[in-house]
């Protein structure tokens, strides 16, 4: 693992040079070297609770979305083509995409009924139908 942690902070190609946060569980293999070899890097080192198995199911959940929906569905060429659809995936996640609602329903915004329907296009794939204001 110390040197899964140096390969990660590596300062021409490492994954987390440009980050300052990286959150681990608690299992027995992020040892204190680990977290010593990251936070010389100046990447701090957040635990999740303990016992908490669902502390990071929010994000389990989300990264789970992104790969089925986007990421494994397309192949990129550099950099900024990956940029690029995360960021337009993650606009389509957090404003347009439908969440589980009350109970499972879908909550509805007032005056919703009014106006024509439009057809929002991310991605060349992903769509998200709205209606307009009447």
């Amino acid at each position: 693992m110390a040197q899964v942690a140096r390969n990660l902070t590596d300062p021409v190609d490492g994954f987390l040079r440009d980050h300052l946060t990286v959150i681990c569980d608690r299992d027995t293999k992020f040892t204190a070297h680990f977290k010593e070899i990251l936070s010389a890097a100046g990447v701090e080192v957040a635990l999740t609770p303990y016992m908490a198995p669902n502390a990071n199911a929010h994000a389990e959940r989300f990264v789970l979305s992104i790969k089925s929906e986007c990421l494994n569905r397309m192949i990129f060429f550099g950099r900024f083509r990956f940029r690029r659809a995360v960021g337009e995936y993650i606009a389509h996640y957090n404003r347009e995409r439908h969440h589980q609602g009350i109970d499972g329903v879908i909550t509805r915004e007032s005056g919703q009924r009014l106006g024509r329907v439009r057809c929002r296009e991310r991605l060349g794939g992903l769509k998200q139908y709205h209606r307009v204001a009447a």
